[in-house]
């Protein structure tokens, strides 16, 4: 695959290079947190990135700027920010674990389906609607935890349900999707 510069600095691209600065960024801040301001300084690389990701993929289909390159560093991109913040949450979110294997599981599974068909000469071009709204909850559930991290443990356990129901029914709608790209291939 052949990558012109005009392709590497579209402004999806960049867009979605800012993403992967900003998840060191989040996870410093996250975990050095002790005051409310760290938290909510923390939340706010996460709702830069929640941002940044709605927007590059809405530039690049609006002006045509969608390249094979772009295809492949934005799921990496959200895939590296969701695993950040799993991994961060666990260490101040008990029970936080729970979410981690579930989403390490789904993914791990998709990306050997991926694979998989891959070598077959297939590929699931994007994310599905069920794929986007698991994200969108994902997201929304996580800013709240991280910027209000003495909120109750009853919240606190509803927010982690709902996103891991979210995780689990956009795991197993994938999985007649791939099903059926397996056997048309």
């Amino acid at each position: 695959m052949k990558v012109t510069a005009k392709e590497v600095f579209n402004i999806p691209n960049i867009l979605c290079y800012i993403r992967f600065l900003l998840v060191p960024c989040f996870a410093i801040s996250y975990l050095r947190a002790d005051k409310p301001r760290d938290y909510y300084l923390a939340a706010s690389f996460l709702l830069i990135a929640g941002i940044t990701d709605l927007l590059d993929g809405f530039i690049a289909r609006k002006f045509n700027q969608v390249t094979e390159l772009g295809k492949a560093i934005d799921p990496i991109a959200d895939k590296l920010t969701q695993t950040a913040i799993l991994l961060c949450t666990m260490f101040r979110v008990k029970g936080m674990f729970l979410l981690v294997i579930l989403f390490a599981v789904k993914e791990c599974t998709m990306g050997v389906c991926g694979y998989l068909l891959l070598k077959r000469n297939k590929k699931l071009d994007g994310a599905m609607w069920f794929g986007k709204v698991s994200t969108a909850v994902f997201y929304v559930t996580m800013l709240i935890l991280i910027a209000f991290p003495t909120l109750n443990v009853v919240w606190i356990n509803l927010l982690m349900v709902t996103t891991g129901a979210f995780l689990a029914l956009s795991f197993i709608l994938y999985i007649p999707v791939f099903a059926k790209m397996f056997r048309e291939s």
